[in-house]
């Protein structure tokens, strides 16, 4: 019997979709911690306070010591996600680039706020990432006591290794607090840190683009 076209090419359909292979699973990551004593945390922070001579007895500072307890607590937890990837069909082989990802992170030496932005950007290889993977993988080195230099390169190696792509740049601008408001009070520095793997380290064609793009001058 002479079977329609179309019925040919739904059958060919069905065949590759019972043929192709399985879809990955996606990874979840989840920031291991030893668990945060929050009471505890609440009773250092009151000696902390009453040790540089600042009474909380007053209404306005009574719930201080918790609220600084909560507070770190919320900076060292970043949230769990799911890393979730997809095969790159199209075989699609140019930059792909987010920029001014939102960085916010503790310095490690003083504890003081971080505050800055992230430009992330990768050559794909045989799978591309969910684009909100990576402000969350920025959020997940962030978010514990870090200095600039090592959180760009967490960031970096770890999509190196979990994406395997044919490049990987990270770019982090950020305003250091222990610079503007303490020792020399250098307000309205900031400083720029950047890790570069891959064809977008060895390449001049891909580094040059990937820099002119993040609007750094190599």
């Amino acid at each position: 019997m002479t079977e329609f076209p179309a019925q040919t090419s739904l059958r060919s359909d069905l065949l590759d979709q019972e043929t192709a292979a399985p879809a990955r699973p996606a990874l979840r990551v989840v920031h291991e911690t030893d668990g945060i004593d929050l009471a505890a945390a609440e009773a250092a922070a009151g000696r902390f306070l009453d040790a540089l001579g600042i009474s909380t007895e007053s209404e306005s500072l009574r719930g201080t010591p918790g609220r600084m307890a909560r507070a770190y607590a919320e900076l060292f937890s970043p949230r769990p996600f799911d890393l979730t990837t997809f095969p790159n069909d199209e075989g699609y082989d140019e930059l792909v680039l987010a920029r001014r990802i939102p960085v916010r992170t503790v310095c490690e030496h003083h504890l003081l706020p971080v505050v800055g932005v992230a430009h992330v950007g990768y050559l794909p290889g045989a799978r591309i990432l969910g684009l909100s993977k990576l402000a969350r993988v920025v959020e997940y080195f962030a978010c514990r006591p870090q200095v600039q230099e090592r959180l760009t390169k967490q960031v970096a190696d770890w999509l190196q290794t979990h994406l395997e792509p044919k490049g990987v740049g990270v770019v982090i601008e950020a305003e250091h607090s222990c610079m503007t408001l303490r020792g020399v009070q250098a307000t309205g520095s900031d400083t720029l840190t950047s890790t570069l793997l891959g064809l977008l380290r060895s390449d001049a064609r891909s580094r040059g683009e990937f820099l002119a793009l993040t609007r750094v001058t190599p």
